[in-house]
Formats: C-alpha cells, structure tokens, sequence
C-alpha cells in the first residue's frame, strides 16, 4: 500500500515536461509488467475514430492524446472498472486559465495516478476481482489545432457535446471512457477525478466528495474511509440541477449554465454516460497536500485510493 500511494505521488509531482500522455502510459505499462496486467494504448485515427471527446480535448497539444486501457484476473471474477482522468498538463485550453491558477496542473492527473495506485494495491494483493483500469490521457493546451468554443462534437455514447467552456475538458474526456466501461456492464464501476474547484470550495483540500445514487456504496465508501483515515465525504447527485446542461444546438452543453453547485453538475454530466452498470459512483478528489501533517507532505497525494482498496479488499478479499 505504501508503495502504491508513493506510485501516485511520484507521477503526479513530476514536472509536466517529464509526464506526458505517452509517459502516463508507460507508467501503466511498467506496473503491467510487475503484476501480469495486460495494456493496450489507443491512438491516432483509432482515437479519433472511437473515442473523439478525447481526442478533440488532446489535439492541441504537441504530445499527441491516447486512451491506456489495463485488465488484470480472472475473465470469470466479477468485474470492477476504475476510470482515472488523466489531463498531464491543463493550461485551460483556449478558455485560458490565469497565470496563478495554472501552478499546480502538473496534478491534473491526479486521478489517473490514484487510479493506478488502487490498481497496484489489488493486483499486489490478488484480490479475487477482474479489474480494468482506463486512463484517457491528454494534455490540454493552446495551438491552431486546439478545440474551441462553440464546437460541438459527438461522443462515444452518441450523445452530442457543444463546448461551452474547453476548461471543462476533464469531464469531456472521462464521458468517453466511462462509455466505454458501462458498454460491458461491470459490478461496480469508479471514477477519480481532479475535477472541479467547486469541490474544493465545498470541502477544502481535505476532505474529497464523492457521489453515487448507490446506497449501500455510500454507506461503505463512507465508514471505510474513516476507518482508514483516507477521508471522503459524500454530495447528493441532485437531479433537478440537471437542466443547467441543456444546449440549444446539442444534447449537453459541457459548461453548465448555473452559477452554483458545480461539483454537483460536473457529476450529473458524468452520469449521462453511466447507463448500464448496477453500481457507480464519481470521486472529485485534489490529488495534493496543501500543508504539512504526519505523514502527507506538501505536494502529489492519492487522495481515496487506500478508501477505495478497503472497500475492494472487504468485497473482492483474496481467494
């Protein structure tokens, strides 16, 4: 568990220059290797093809954008999918971000490490699951061939996007790999996200909410990770928010047009494309310390991964 947690760090303190999309993937790869995990890595017209929020979130950049997509177990155990975004460099897109909000994006993926971390504790383990594991990796930058606004896009679900804001590009990327995921119907489906700063503003750096219209995942995601001491807390998935992502010209409008609850809405356009899997639920985490405490330094953190290994460990435990 230590090893993993500092996996996670690791990745996500290193300078941009150094992580890019093709480097998140090796960094799959390489855990891959030491457990017996299978990668494939999706790229270039495929990508364009299969996976286009992804792609057109990606295509700014110099480093092309690619979808890691890891499996590990038995075919026949029951079937758990982690989706970590991983945006290695998030400048805001042509939306640009001020210079003082843009400091600390080397940790835009966040949740792709976290996910990664969760991986390395289950495989570490042998815990009696099927695992995937789906890293949409990008980096969000500003060119001629960048997305803008106003551009509308379908997604892999079919459900078409107008880009009202290209800094909302996390949720983008994710819609098209939690489609992917929801396509074979897993048991339990979890999503890792460095998503918005409205949930920061709602439970400070600390403190990462989460979401699900599960009730007895939120049960368990809630006393195991106070019982770890990785503490989540959970947000209602308030349904009648869900007009704010209405669009004149598409199905969704990526940049909801309500000025409050932004955690809340970024998660109700993260459910559109969870249509078949009994059980999901959505974690806004930080992926970063802001101060010192025992044991959680300045910097990268894996903010729900020890949480979510309790939970797998209690229902998946080792056969």
């Amino acid at each position: 568990m230590a090893e993993a947690v500092f996996l996670a760090r690791d990745l996500i303190n290193t300078p941009a220059n150094d992580l890019g999309p093709d480097d998140l993937a090796a960094a799959a790869k390489a855990l891959a290797t030491v457990h017996g995990a299978r990668v494939s890595v999706i790229r270039g017209a495929a990508l364009k093809r299969d996976f286009p929020l992804i792609e057109a979130v990606g295509r700014g950049s110099s480093r092309p954008p690619c979808l890691i997509d890891l499996t590990w177990g038995k075919p026949t155990a029951p079937r758990v999918t982690l989706v970590g975004k991983g945006v290695c460099f998030d400048s805001g897109g042509l939306d640009l971000k001020p210079s003082a909000a843009m400091l600390t994006m080397k940790k835009d993926m966040g949740g792709a490490a976290t996910a990664l971390a969760i991986a390395a504790m289950v495989m570490g383990a042998r815990l009696h699951l099927r695992l995937r594991l789906l890293i949409p990796a990008v980096e969000n930058s500003v060119s001629g061939a960048a997305f803008r606004p106003g551009d509308v896009f379908k997604s892999r679900k079919g459900l078409t996007i107008e880009i009202g804001n290209t800094d909302a590009e996390g949720r983008l990327i994710l819609a098209d790999a939690l489609a992917l995921a929801d396509e074979e119907a897993p048991e339990l489906l979890l999503d890792i996200a460095t998503l918005t700063g409205a949930a920061r503003s709602a439970t400070g750096m600390e403190l990462p909410p989460f979401f699900t219209d599960d009730e007895a995942l939120a049960a368990d995601l809630s006393r195991l990770s106070m019982a770890v001491h990785d503490p989540l807390w959970r947000l209602p998935l308030w349904q009648p928010y869900d007009f704010s992502l209405g669009s004149r010209v598409a199905d969704l409008n990526n940049n909801p047009a309500y000025g409050y609850a932004g955690a809340i809405t970024a998660a109700l356009f993260l459910k559109r494309f969870v249509t078949n899997t009994r059980s999901w639920a959505h974690l806004d985490i930080p992926a970063w310390n802001d101060r010192v405490r025992p044991g959680r330094p300045i910097g990268g953190e894996a903010n729900s991964a020890r949480a979510i290994y309790a939970l797998l460990k209690e229902h998946y435990g080792p056969r």
